[in-house]
C-alpha cells in the first residue's frame, strides 16, 4: 500500500513511517496542511494518516477540503486524549476513524488494515431539483452554478426539502430532523429557519422555490 503520513512532529513521522515500512508499505510524508493537500492531489494513496494539529490548514480542514475535491481516500486521524471536540469535527469533516496519541504500533496497523479493507466510502449521489444541486458528501450547495453557503441547520433543511422535491414536508418532520427530542421547538422557530434559508437559496436568484403549504409544512418546487 501507499500511505501518506501527515504530522509536523518529525519523531512521530519517523516512528509511524518505520512501523508501516516494516510491513512493506510505501510512505510519503508532509508536515503542513498545504503540503498534504498538494501531495494528496498529485498521487493516489490507499490511506492517509493525518494529525489534527498541523500547521494551517489543520487536519480538520484538510479532511473537509479533500472530501470537497471528491477525494475519498480513507483517512485515519491522530489526536490527543483531550481533543474530543476536534475528533468530532474531524469525523464530521469526512475522516473515517481516529487514533488517540500515544498509540501502539499494532493498533495503528490494525486500524489501517480495517480502513483499507473497507475501501473508499461510496460517494452519495448529487441531489438535484431544478438548478439547485446538493452534494451530501461535501455538504455543499450550488444554485445556477454558484456556491451557496449555509449553516448546518439550513443545509439539513435544504437537503431534506430537495430529497423530497415537489412533495410536502410537514413541520413535524422538519422538527424531528433538525432538533433533538428534548428540544422545545415553537412553530415560529421553524418559520425563522425557513425564512433564513429562503434569503440565501431563493431571493438572490429571483426564485420562489420554497413554498409554504398552509397548516401543513413546506415544499421545494423543482419548477418555479
Amino acid at each position: 500500500m501507499r500511505i501518506l503520513v501527515i504530522d509536523d512532529d518529525p519523531d512521530v513521522v519517523a516512528f509511524v513511517s518505520a512501523a508501516l515500512q516494516r510491513e512493506g508499505h510505501a510512505i510519503d510524508s508532509a508536515a503542513t496542511g498545504q503540503d498534504a493537500l498538494w501531495l494528496a492531489g498529485e498521487a493516489p494513496y490507499d490511506a492517509i494518516v493525518l494529525d489534527i494539529n498541523i500547521p494551517s490548514p489543520d487536519g480538520v480542514e484538510v479532511c473537509a477540503r479533500l472530501r470537497a475535491q471528491q477525494n475519498w481516500t480513507p483517512i485515519l486521524l491522530l489526536t490527543g486524549r483531550s481533543d474530543v471536540s476536534d475528533r468530532v469535527r474531524g469525523l464530521d469533516a469526512g475522516a473515517d476513524d481516529y487514533l488517540v496519541k500515544p498509540f501502539a504500533v499494532a493498533e495503528l496497523r490494525a486500524r489501517l488494515r480495517a480502513l483499507v479493507r473497507r475501501g473508499a466510502p461510496a460517494r452519495p449521489a448529487l441531489l438535484r431539483a431544478g438548478d439547485v444541486v446538493v452534494d451530501p458528501a461535501a455538504k455543499r450547495v450550488e444554485r445556477s452554478g454558484k456556491e451557496v453557503h449555509l449553516t448546518a441547520r439550513e443545509y439539513t433543511l435544504l437537503e431534506m426539502l430537495v430529497r423530497n422535491a415537489d412533495t410536502v414536508v410537514t413541520r413535524d418532520d422538519i422538527v424531528g430532523k433538525l432538533w433533538d427530542f428534548a428540544a422545545d421547538v415553537s412553530p415560529n422557530v421553524v418559520d425563522v429557519t425557513v425564512r433564513r434559508l429562503r434569503e440565501k437559496i431563493d431571493r438572490p436568484f429571483g426564485a420562489e422555490s420554497i413554498a409554504t403549504v398552509r397548516g401543513t409544512g413546506y415544499v421545494f418546487r423543482s419548477r418555479c
